[in-house]
Protein backbone atom coordinates (compact mmCIF):
# COMPACT_ATOMS: atom_id res chain seq x y z
CA UNK A 1 0.00 0.00 0.00
CA UNK A 2 1.28 3.40 -0.77
CA UNK A 3 2.15 5.89 1.58
CA UNK A 4 -0.38 8.37 2.55
CA UNK A 5 0.03 11.79 0.89
CA UNK A 6 0.66 14.74 2.83
CA UNK A 7 -3.09 16.10 2.50
CA UNK A 8 -4.73 13.00 3.39
CA UNK A 9 -2.37 12.57 6.71
CA UNK A 10 -3.93 16.26 7.18
CA UNK A 11 -7.42 15.19 6.67
CA UNK A 12 -7.87 12.15 8.24
CA UNK A 13 -5.38 13.43 11.63
CA UNK A 14 -2.99 11.01 11.21
CA UNK A 15 -0.25 14.26 10.84
CA UNK A 16 -1.18 15.11 14.71
CA UNK A 17 -1.38 11.63 15.85
CA UNK A 18 2.33 11.01 14.33
CA UNK A 19 3.75 14.22 15.52
CA UNK A 20 2.87 13.43 18.50
CA UNK A 21 3.69 9.30 18.86
CA UNK A 22 7.23 11.31 17.66
CA UNK A 23 7.56 13.09 20.49
CA UNK A 24 6.89 9.96 22.89
CA UNK A 25 10.98 8.61 22.10
CA UNK A 26 12.31 12.41 23.65
CA UNK A 27 11.12 10.97 26.86
CA UNK A 28 14.09 8.23 26.70
CA UNK A 29 16.34 11.26 27.77
CA UNK A 30 14.84 11.72 30.80
CA UNK A 31 14.10 8.27 32.02
CA UNK A 32 18.08 7.24 31.46
CA UNK A 33 19.61 5.72 34.69
CA UNK A 34 22.59 8.42 34.44
CA UNK A 35 20.34 11.04 34.23
CA UNK A 36 19.25 12.43 38.03
CA UNK A 37 15.87 10.95 39.95
CA UNK A 38 15.34 13.71 42.00
CA UNK A 39 11.65 15.19 42.20
CA UNK A 40 13.18 18.49 41.29
CA UNK A 41 14.94 17.26 38.57
CA UNK A 42 12.38 14.82 36.46
CA UNK A 43 10.28 17.63 36.97
CA UNK A 44 12.39 19.87 35.06
CA UNK A 45 13.25 17.39 32.66
CA UNK A 46 9.16 16.93 31.72
CA UNK A 47 8.90 20.86 31.71
CA UNK A 48 12.40 20.94 29.76
CA UNK A 49 10.82 19.03 26.86
CA UNK A 50 7.90 20.81 26.71
CA UNK A 51 10.08 23.89 26.11
CA UNK A 52 11.64 22.12 23.42
CA UNK A 53 8.33 21.50 21.66
CA UNK A 54 7.40 24.65 21.92
CA UNK A 55 10.49 26.08 20.32
CA UNK A 56 10.96 23.24 17.50
CA UNK A 57 6.47 24.72 16.71
CA UNK A 58 8.56 28.38 16.64
CA UNK A 59 11.24 27.49 14.35
CA UNK A 60 9.32 24.75 11.82
CA UNK A 61 5.95 25.51 12.10
CA UNK A 62 5.13 29.56 12.85
CA UNK A 63 8.90 31.15 11.36
CA UNK A 64 9.61 28.59 8.86
CA UNK A 65 8.92 30.84 5.60
CA UNK A 66 12.00 32.07 4.39
CA UNK A 67 9.88 34.32 1.85
CA UNK A 68 8.75 36.28 4.43
CA UNK A 69 11.35 35.55 7.56
CA UNK A 70 11.03 37.27 10.60
CA UNK A 71 13.34 37.34 13.99
CA UNK A 72 12.02 34.77 16.55
CA UNK A 73 14.22 33.80 20.19
CA UNK A 74 15.35 30.34 20.01
CA UNK A 75 16.31 30.87 23.46
CA UNK A 76 14.55 33.48 26.10
CA UNK A 77 13.74 33.45 29.83
CA UNK A 78 11.51 30.34 29.41
CA UNK A 79 12.80 28.09 27.05
CA UNK A 80 16.73 27.05 27.23
CA UNK A 81 18.51 25.36 25.01
CA UNK A 82 22.64 24.49 25.34
CA UNK A 83 23.67 26.61 28.43
CA UNK A 84 21.81 29.55 26.70
CA UNK A 85 23.93 32.94 27.89
CA UNK A 86 21.83 34.72 30.76
CA UNK A 87 23.41 38.19 29.39
CA UNK A 88 22.78 37.14 25.67
CA UNK A 89 19.68 37.96 23.55
CA UNK A 90 19.49 35.74 20.86
CA UNK A 91 17.66 36.33 17.18
CA UNK A 92 17.05 33.76 14.78
CA UNK A 93 15.67 33.46 11.48
CA UNK A 94 15.24 30.75 8.61
CA UNK A 95 17.16 31.92 4.88
CA UNK A 96 16.95 30.40 1.31
CA UNK A 97 20.35 30.88 -0.27
CA UNK A 98 18.47 31.79 -3.20
CA UNK A 99 17.74 34.42 -2.16
CA UNK A 100 19.22 37.75 -0.64
CA UNK A 101 17.89 39.61 2.41
CA UNK A 102 18.82 43.25 4.28
CA UNK A 103 18.76 43.46 7.74
CA UNK A 104 18.34 47.00 9.78
CA UNK A 105 18.51 48.19 13.17
CA UNK A 106 19.46 50.25 15.62
CA UNK A 107 22.72 49.16 17.60
CA UNK A 108 21.36 50.22 21.43
CA UNK A 109 23.88 49.88 24.24
CA UNK A 110 25.24 46.77 22.71
CA UNK A 111 28.67 46.41 22.86
CA UNK A 112 29.32 42.74 21.40
CA UNK A 113 27.19 42.41 18.47
CA UNK A 114 27.47 38.86 16.22
CA UNK A 115 25.72 37.49 13.16
CA UNK A 116 26.12 34.04 11.74
CA UNK A 117 24.80 31.86 9.11
CA UNK A 118 24.29 28.42 9.22
CA UNK A 119 23.43 25.13 7.26
CA UNK A 120 21.60 22.04 8.82
CA UNK A 121 20.13 22.31 12.31
CA UNK A 122 18.55 20.06 14.85
CA UNK A 123 15.84 19.34 13.07
CA UNK A 124 17.68 17.96 10.28
CA UNK A 125 19.30 15.33 12.19
CA UNK A 126 21.44 17.30 14.30
CA UNK A 127 24.08 17.83 11.50
CA UNK A 128 25.08 21.99 11.22
CA UNK A 129 27.48 24.05 9.98
CA UNK A 130 28.50 27.71 10.04
CA UNK A 131 28.46 29.00 6.48
CA UNK A 132 28.97 33.01 7.43
CA UNK A 133 30.21 35.26 10.13
CA UNK A 134 29.90 39.07 10.93
CA UNK A 135 31.16 40.35 13.95
CA UNK A 136 30.38 43.91 15.54
CA UNK A 137 34.47 44.68 14.59
CA UNK A 138 33.60 44.52 10.95
CA UNK A 139 30.83 46.19 10.79
CA UNK A 140 30.07 50.34 9.63
CA UNK A 141 27.06 51.95 11.65
CA UNK A 142 25.82 54.86 11.28
CA UNK A 143 26.44 58.17 13.45
CA UNK A 144 22.67 57.25 14.66
CA UNK A 145 24.09 53.57 15.66
CA UNK A 146 21.51 51.99 12.88
CA UNK A 147 22.95 49.75 10.04
CA UNK A 148 22.10 48.03 7.54
CA UNK A 149 23.29 43.83 6.80
CA UNK A 150 23.33 42.49 3.15
CA UNK A 151 22.94 38.58 3.39
CA UNK A 152 24.23 36.65 0.23
CA UNK A 153 25.95 34.78 -1.44
CA UNK A 154 26.91 37.83 -3.84
CA UNK A 155 29.90 39.37 -1.95
CA UNK A 156 29.13 42.99 -0.78
CA UNK A 157 30.90 46.41 -0.47
CA UNK A 158 30.51 46.35 3.41
CA UNK A 159 28.28 44.82 6.25
CA UNK A 160 27.99 41.67 4.06
CA UNK A 161 27.03 38.37 5.67
CA UNK A 162 27.68 35.68 3.69
CA UNK A 163 25.69 32.89 2.63
CA UNK A 164 26.84 29.59 0.65
CA UNK A 165 24.68 27.52 -0.92
CA UNK A 166 23.11 25.30 1.82
CA UNK A 167 22.38 27.94 3.95
CA UNK A 168 19.56 28.03 5.78
CA UNK A 169 19.33 29.93 9.03
CA UNK A 170 20.57 33.04 11.09
CA UNK A 171 22.07 33.15 14.36
CA UNK A 172 22.24 36.77 16.37
CA UNK A 173 23.63 37.64 19.63
CA UNK A 174 24.07 40.34 21.55
CA UNK A 175 25.68 40.51 24.48
CA UNK A 176 24.87 42.65 27.55
CA UNK A 177 26.67 44.36 30.80
CA UNK A 178 23.12 44.64 32.73
CA UNK A 179 20.35 43.08 31.12
CA UNK A 180 17.72 44.49 33.20
CA UNK A 181 18.76 48.58 32.38
CA UNK A 182 21.00 47.99 28.73
CA UNK A 183 18.86 49.02 25.97
CA UNK A 184 19.27 46.02 23.34
CA UNK A 185 19.57 45.97 19.57
CA UNK A 186 16.60 45.65 17.32
CA UNK A 187 16.56 44.48 14.13
CA UNK A 188 14.26 43.64 11.14
CA UNK A 189 15.18 41.25 8.17
CA UNK A 190 13.42 41.42 4.60
CA UNK A 191 13.92 39.80 1.29
CA UNK A 192 15.63 41.78 -1.60
CA UNK A 193 13.66 40.50 -4.10
CA UNK A 194 10.93 42.68 -4.01
CA UNK A 195 7.61 42.70 -1.11
CA UNK A 196 6.59 39.61 -0.17
CA UNK A 197 3.55 38.07 1.26
CA UNK A 198 3.67 34.71 3.47
CA UNK A 199 3.08 32.07 1.60
CA UNK A 200 -0.27 30.20 2.49
CA UNK A 201 -0.15 27.14 4.65
CA UNK A 202 -0.14 23.92 2.70
CA UNK A 203 -0.77 20.10 4.33
CA UNK A 204 2.71 19.35 2.46
CA UNK A 205 4.43 22.38 4.51
CA UNK A 206 2.84 21.61 7.79
CA UNK A 207 3.69 17.67 7.31
CA UNK A 208 6.98 19.07 7.11
CA UNK A 209 7.29 21.59 9.91
CA UNK A 210 5.75 18.43 12.40
CA UNK A 211 8.31 15.88 11.24
CA UNK A 212 11.07 18.73 11.68
CA UNK A 213 10.04 19.91 14.65
CA UNK A 214 9.82 16.14 16.50
CA UNK A 215 13.13 15.90 14.89
CA UNK A 216 14.52 18.97 16.56
CA UNK A 217 13.36 17.67 19.93
CA UNK A 218 14.47 14.26 20.16
CA UNK A 219 17.54 15.14 18.56
CA UNK A 220 17.98 18.36 21.15
CA UNK A 221 17.45 16.31 23.93
CA UNK A 222 19.88 13.40 23.17
CA UNK A 223 22.76 15.91 22.19
CA UNK A 224 22.73 17.82 25.28
CA UNK A 225 22.37 14.91 27.27
CA UNK A 226 25.19 13.32 26.15
CA UNK A 227 27.17 16.26 26.84
CA UNK A 228 26.33 16.39 30.28
CA UNK A 229 27.46 12.69 30.48
CA UNK A 230 30.93 13.59 28.98
CA UNK A 231 32.06 15.99 31.61
CA UNK A 232 30.32 14.26 34.55
CA UNK A 233 33.37 12.21 34.61
CA UNK A 234 34.75 15.37 36.29
CA UNK A 235 32.94 16.22 38.45
CA UNK A 236 33.58 19.91 40.18
CA UNK A 237 35.83 20.76 37.20
CA UNK A 238 35.83 22.81 34.68
CA UNK A 239 36.84 21.49 31.19
CA UNK A 240 38.08 23.61 28.05
CA UNK A 241 35.63 22.48 24.94
CA UNK A 242 36.75 23.63 21.71
CA UNK A 243 34.53 24.42 19.29
CA UNK A 244 34.33 22.35 16.13
CA UNK A 245 33.93 25.27 14.20
CA UNK A 246 33.43 23.08 11.09
CA UNK A 247 30.25 21.94 12.89
CA UNK A 248 28.85 24.23 15.46
CA UNK A 249 26.58 26.80 15.64
CA UNK A 250 27.97 28.64 18.06
CA UNK A 251 29.87 31.88 17.97
CA UNK A 252 33.42 31.27 16.62
CA UNK A 253 34.76 34.26 18.86
CA UNK A 254 33.36 32.45 22.68
CA UNK A 255 36.18 30.25 24.20
CA UNK A 256 34.03 28.21 26.66
CA UNK A 257 34.59 25.79 29.67
CA UNK A 258 31.91 23.31 30.87
CA UNK A 259 31.32 21.42 33.94
CA UNK A 260 29.82 19.29 35.82
CA UNK A 261 28.66 20.41 39.75
CA UNK A 262 27.53 17.92 42.41
CA UNK A 263 27.17 19.77 46.17
CA UNK A 264 25.73 18.28 49.60
CA UNK A 265 24.24 21.31 52.08
CA UNK A 266 27.31 21.99 53.62
CA UNK A 267 29.93 22.22 50.70
CA UNK A 268 30.43 25.12 48.04
CA UNK A 269 32.44 24.90 44.89
CA UNK A 270 35.27 27.48 44.82
CA UNK A 271 36.44 28.96 41.17
CA UNK A 272 39.11 31.00 40.75
CA UNK A 273 40.51 32.32 38.08
CA UNK A 274 42.67 35.45 36.80
CA UNK A 275 40.82 36.73 34.30
CA UNK A 276 41.88 37.09 30.68
CA UNK A 277 41.90 40.60 28.66
CA UNK A 278 38.70 40.06 26.53
CA UNK A 279 35.85 41.32 24.98
CA UNK A 280 33.44 39.84 27.76
CA UNK A 281 32.93 36.92 30.03
CA UNK A 282 30.77 35.41 31.78
CA UNK A 283 29.71 32.66 34.73
CA UNK A 284 26.46 30.94 34.86
CA UNK A 285 25.12 28.09 36.69
CA UNK A 286 22.68 25.48 34.99
CA UNK A 287 20.41 22.32 35.84
CA UNK A 288 20.98 18.70 35.04
CA UNK A 289 19.72 19.53 31.87
CA UNK A 290 21.60 22.44 30.70
CA UNK A 291 19.36 25.27 31.00
CA UNK A 292 20.29 28.42 32.90
CA UNK A 293 18.66 28.75 35.96
CA UNK A 294 16.29 31.43 36.76
CA UNK A 295 18.23 34.77 36.41
CA UNK A 296 14.89 37.03 36.08
CA UNK A 297 14.94 36.91 39.49
CA UNK A 298 18.09 34.79 41.31
CA UNK A 299 21.71 35.35 41.59
CA UNK A 300 23.11 32.33 39.46
CA UNK A 301 25.35 34.10 37.00
CA UNK A 302 27.82 36.72 37.03
CA UNK A 303 29.64 39.06 34.20
CA UNK A 304 32.42 41.14 33.34
CA UNK A 305 30.89 44.02 34.63
CA UNK A 306 28.85 42.48 37.35
CA UNK A 307 31.33 41.23 39.05
CA UNK A 308 33.48 41.88 42.68
CA UNK A 309 37.10 41.31 42.05
CA UNK A 310 39.76 40.64 44.39
CA UNK A 311 42.20 42.98 45.98
CA UNK A 312 44.76 41.49 43.72
CA UNK A 313 42.59 41.79 40.46
CA UNK A 314 41.71 37.98 40.75
CA UNK A 315 38.12 36.50 40.58
CA UNK A 316 36.60 34.15 42.56
CA UNK A 317 32.91 32.71 42.46
CA UNK A 318 31.82 30.10 44.97
CA UNK A 319 28.28 27.85 44.17
CA UNK A 320 26.98 26.71 47.19
CA UNK A 321 23.12 26.28 48.57
CA UNK A 322 23.50 28.83 51.28
CA UNK A 323 26.00 32.39 52.12
CA UNK A 324 29.38 30.96 52.10
CA UNK A 325 30.49 34.71 53.08
CA UNK A 326 33.02 35.28 50.01
CA UNK A 327 33.77 35.51 46.98
CA UNK A 328 30.26 36.32 44.12
CA UNK A 329 28.27 33.65 45.31
CA UNK A 330 25.42 31.99 42.61
CA UNK A 331 22.60 29.81 44.44
CA UNK A 332 21.52 26.48 43.22
CA UNK A 333 17.69 26.82 43.64
CA UNK A 334 17.80 23.81 45.79
CA UNK A 335 19.46 21.53 43.28
CA UNK A 336 22.46 18.89 44.23
CA UNK A 337 23.46 18.52 40.87
CA UNK A 338 24.42 20.71 37.63
CA UNK A 339 26.26 22.32 35.13
CA UNK A 340 28.58 25.24 34.53
CA UNK A 341 29.63 27.31 32.03
CA UNK A 342 32.23 29.95 31.72
CA UNK A 343 32.47 31.81 28.40
CA UNK A 344 35.16 34.05 27.20
CA UNK A 345 34.13 36.00 24.64
CA UNK A 346 37.34 37.07 22.38
CA UNK A 347 39.73 35.80 24.94
CA UNK A 348 43.78 36.75 23.95
CA UNK A 349 44.61 33.94 26.39
CA UNK A 350 43.08 30.87 28.36
CA UNK A 351 44.12 30.69 32.34
CA UNK A 352 42.94 27.61 33.29
CA UNK A 353 40.28 28.09 35.95
CA UNK A 354 41.01 26.71 39.32
CA UNK A 355 38.42 24.88 41.35
CA UNK A 356 38.30 23.23 44.91
CA UNK A 357 35.41 22.06 47.20
CA UNK A 358 34.89 22.92 50.66
CA UNK A 359 33.32 22.40 53.50
CA UNK A 360 31.24 25.79 55.39
CA UNK A 361 31.29 26.16 58.83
Amino acid sequence: MASESAQERVHSGKVWADFCDQLKAAGEVILRDSSPDSELDRAEGWRYLSRLVRLSLEQYVEHSDTSAPTFYRLSHETAKIGCDNPDCIYGNAVLDSEMEYRITGTRGDVDYLSFGTFSGGYGQGGKTGPTGFLDVKDMQFEADGSIEIIVSRRPQAKNWLPMKDNSNLMIVRQLLKNRRTDQMAVFTIEPLNGKTTPQRLTAEKLAQGFTAAANFVNSTAAIFANHVENFKRTPNELVYNPIDKASSLGDPNNTIWYGYWALRENEALVIEVDPPECEFWNFQVNNYWEESLDYRYLDVTVNKYSARYEADGSLKIVIAHRDPGMGNWLVTEGHDVGTLCFRWTCVESMPQPRTRVVKLA
